[in-house]
């Protein structure tokens, strides 16, 4: 692999498509939300191949691998190949139980009514 350039986070982060813009990249780093290779970092620190990248994006954090620097944004399958994702599958949902909604001006629930919602309800 031929030695590449470092290039700053935030212009990385915005070519590798993880942010609409630049300014929220670098938006993300000031808060915190960037760590590169287990430490927080500003929008300026430098990336190379090989970096490990956590980003957090709407609560949820994507882990990746910098295969290429670049710094200006270029093609969806380009800037696939410049990080590889190593983001874990999240975790399956569980199953929300019915809910259960009586009509209007039905009244109080009857004895046998309320047992069949609680069943239902799984308690």
């Amino acid at each position: 692999m031929e030695e590449q350039a470092p290039v700053r986070i935030d212009a990385w982060l915005w070519a590798v498509r993880r942010f609409k813009t630049r300014s929220a990249a670098t938006a993300a780093c000031r808060a915190g939300h960037v760590r590169v290779n287990g430490e927080r970092v500003k929008a300026a620190q430098p990336v190379r191949p090989g970096d490990e990248v956590r980003v957090r994006i709407s609560g949820f954090d994507q882990q990746l691998v910098v295969r290429r620097t670049i710094a200006k944004r270029v093609s969806a399958t380009l800037a696939a190949e410049a990080a590889e994702d190593r983001t874990p599958a999240p975790p399956p949902r569980e199953e929300v139980a019915a809910v259960v909604v009586r009509d209007r001006g039905a009244g109080r629930p009857t004895k046998r009514e309320r047992r069949d919602i609680e069943r239902l309800r799984g308690r």
